[in-house]
């Protein structure tokens, strides 16, 4: 009798536990399925994504990707200011952009990845003109130093230059350079950008065809045997040139350039009239025109503060002249 009541009792118990099992199967397979949807299992500090989170995270890299699209821009001929080199479209690179978010360990936020896309139209596409200055769109300037004649200001203004980590592009009379290698040599040593500005500061309007090449390949010549310079770029003494000149230097592989601002310092004006002049009228793509005058010496670091002031970044005449964009956050300071 008692073994048939123990019995009993055990089968109460197993019916009692069979019925909570019952009730309860849906809601263990419930929680299943959601651990099977979601793949995410932590592991030493380590989080899986699911196939689900990847499939959302690369369509919505997509979606970024057509909304953060900037096209880039074709060099053109300017009525006014003659060769405007382009710039550099923006687009999201998807591919990266989805590796490097799935490498922090989370979809969010999506670590964006960019790609520069070149104009259609290059500079060099337009010809044989002349450029006055820069992109619009680019918020770059550049100093250009015209170098024919004295010396005596020269160290200062490299000084200035390195105290404001900034490099311009010295353009040389080739028969200074033939005279001062070494000074050439220091300038170029700063990190600055060297071209050429003819051989002996002609008014190269006034010379035949043959004259005016010369000019430009002997100092081209220069540069290169002297400094070993590749050069691209010819400024013509006093901004004086025909349509000629433009074409023999473009025979040389090279492109004629002037300035946005003269800084006139020929005339010996007081350092704040230069520093004023330039601050009204700086502009994006400005080429900025000195000499180793006392009057850019002594201007020249209110210019550059300025310039900074004003957000603008500064380059060489070819960081200027490139497509290549600038980082966001300069093109975005007021």
């Amino acid at each position: 009798m008692r073994m048939r009541n123990k019995l009993m009792g055990l089968l109460a118990s197993f019916l009692v536990l069979f019925a909570l099992f019952r009730l309860n199967v849906g809601g263990v397979m419930d929680y299943i399925e959601a651990v099977k949807g979601q793949e995410a299992v932590v592991t030493g500090g380590e989080v899986s994504i699911s196939d689900a989170e990847k499939t959302k995270l690369k369509t919505t890299i997509e979606t970024e990707a057509a909304e953060r699209f900037v096209a880039p821009i074709d060099a053109r001929i300017d009525r006014v200011w003659k060769a405007i080199p382009g710039y550099n479209g923006l687009e999201v690179d998807i591919e990266k952009t989805y590796q490097q978010t799935l490498a922090s360990g989370t979809t969010s936020p999506i670590q964006f990845v960019y790609k520069e896309i070149p104009p259609k139209v290059s500079l060099k596409d337009l010809g044989p003109w002349p450029i006055y200055k820069g992109n619009p769109n680019k918020k770059m300037i550049a100093i250009m130093v015209n170098v024919a004649w004295g010396n005596e200001f020269l160290p200062s203004i490299l000084d200035t230059f390195d105290k404001e980590n900034v490099k311009a592009t010295f353009f040389l009379d080739g028969s200074w350079l033939k005279k001062y290698p070494d000074v050439a040599k220091q300038i170029q040593d700063r990190g600055h950008e060297i071209s050429n500005h003819a051989y002996s500061h002609p008014d190269m309007s006034t010379l035949n065809r043959q004259s005016q090449y010369t000019q430009i390949s002997r100092t081209e010549d220069l540069l290169k045997g002297t400094l070993s310079v590749q050069n691209k770029w010819f400024a013509p003494p006093s901004g004086s040139y025909n349509q000629t000149t433009v074409q023999v230097a473009n025979e040389q592989g090279l492109m004629t350039v002037l300035w946005t601002i003269d800084t006139v310092d020929w005339r010996k004006p007081s350092p704040d009239w230069i520093i004023r002049k330039i601050s009204s009228k700086l502009e994006p793509g400005a080429m900025i025109l000195m000499h180793p005058t006392a009057s850019s010496r002594d201007a020249l670091l209110g210019m550059i503060r300025e310039a900074k002031r004003q957000g603008y970044a500064l380059g060489t005449v070819s960081e200027t002249l490139s497509s290549d964009r600038l980082p966001a956050a300069v093109e975005q300071t007021p």
